[in-house]
């Protein structure tokens, strides 16, 4: 069992600082979800402004120190960016192992990947992250250059291939993920062909996302009280209680800070939502800091390229767990706003509604359109009445025109016929 020692750097000069003792509990739960590690210790950092050579200052590092060594601590985790030389410096310091957050999300991800599919996602972050780290952390040595520059010294050698290690690492992990993206495609395509209109579930990290996806499934997805229990994606056809059949698409959580190369590599998983015929932002409506993470959530999905065009509900979640004041004003402002719902995936309670609501907004989309089909397009005039979208039809000299009755989604699955 590796015991680590966690601390939230609580930079004063930082514009998008949060609550210090929030950051800080998020950061024990990311540890906690590593099999194998105890949280020996944890605490706040008060800092006016990093220092670039340690991060702290050397009396601060001096008093930590006293408190590691106590503690019999074999890992100190930051909870914010560390630069490899800071890495360094406090590694030496401290003479422990250090991970900044980037590098904790990295190892969770990691050890949750289950699928070919996200273990190779996984590979690409974590050398891209080295990749990164590596290059700067070598620079000291590019001083053993000769004079001119005409000669290269040993470290700018070993600078150059340890980059080439890594460059040729990606390129063959891209390859093959090429491949998985193809069959990721096929599979998207295929479903395409299915009169099923898609719901994603997003939502911040442990917001329940998979605890609802059981309940309206019947499914077993690992659902736990613990950031990134799941992490591949799952998708599963299913008859909502109000008789509607769709597909429904639980996605990895998101959490701020999101290390920029796992948004890089799980983009291929990520781009189901652009899919979706309708989005549902799952949030733990009990957590204290549930506005910032809803932001956080938002901003990914612009990121992404989600648009206004794909409707979206908001799914005030855990409302079992508000006090009895908080749940009744939570229920108040969701009953003022037609795209809010309060329920509690755990009890379902408050679920019948929001599933009437998205019910109905699959079928509002309905829009009545003529469609010429030639004689030589029989499957997929087949196709159009075999999903009941035909309210007319008409022999022309030049084919079959149709008088359809459909929703965007449909439009969009005939369109890849």
């Amino acid at each position: 069992m590796t015991r680590a020692w966690v601390l939230h750097p609580d930079i004063k000069s930082d514009p998008a600082r949060r609550d210090a003792k929030m950051a800080l509990d998020e950061a024990v739960s990311l540890a906690q979800a590593l099999p194998d590690l105890e949280v020996a210790g944890q605490e706040v950092v008060p800092l006016p402004r990093p220092h670039a050579g340690m991060l702290f200052g050397s009396g601060k590092i001096e008093e930590l120190k006293q408190r590691i060594e106590a503690a019999e601590v074999d890992l100190v985790l930051v909870d914010g960016p560390v630069t490899p030389v800071q890495q360094r410096n406090l590694e030496k310091a401290w003479k422990v192992k250090l991970l900044d957050r980037t590098g904790l999300i990295l190892e969770i991800f990691s050890d949750r990947a289950a699928t070919r599919e996200g273990v190779l996602q996984v590979e690409m972050a974590h050398l891209t992250y080295q990749r990164t780290r590596l290059v700067r952390a070598w620079t000291h040595l590019e001083r053993q250059r000769g004079g001119l520059g005409f000669v290269g010294g040993p470290g700018e050698t070993q600078i150059e291939a340890d980059r080439r290690a890594i460059d040729e690492q990606l390129v063959r992990l891209r390859r093959q993920m090429e491949k998985v993206v193809r069959t990721r495609d096929l599979h998207r395509k295929a479903r395409a062909k299915v009169p099923y209109p898609i719901i994603a579930l997003v939502g911040y990290t442990n917001a329940g996302k998979s605890t609802l996806f059981n309940r309206l499934t019947g499914a077993d997805v690992m659902a736990q009280d613990m950031l990134f229990a799941t992490l591949d994606p799952t998708m599963r056809a299913v008859q909502l209680p109000t008789g509607a059949d769709v597909i429904l698409s639980d996605t990895v959580g998101f959490i701020s800070d999101l290390p920029t190369e796992l948004v890089a590599a799980f983009r291929a998983t990520l781009e189901e939502v652009l899919e979706a015929d309708v989005i549902v932002h799952v949030r733990d409506i009990s957590h204290p800091e549930t506005g910032a993470q809803a932001a956080d959530v938002q901003a990914i999905l612009d990121s992404l390229g989600v648009t206004e065009e794909t409707p979206q509900v908001e799914l005030w979640n855990k409302i079992d767990q508000l006090p009895e004041e908080a749940l009744q004003a939570a229920q108040a402002r969701a009953a003022r706003d037609p795209g809010i719902f309060a329920v509690s995936a755990l009890t379902g309670e408050g679920l019948d509604d929001f599933l009437e609501a998205v019910t109905a907004a699959l079928g509002a989309e309905r829009r009545r359109e003529e469609v010429t089909l030639g004689f030589d397009e029989g499957r997929r005039r087949a196709w159009l009445f075999e999903k009941g979208l035909v309210e007319e039809e008409a022999q022309t000299e030049e084919g079959f025109r149709l008088t359809l009755n459909w929703s965007a989604s449909d439009k969009a699955r005939f369109e890849t016929l």
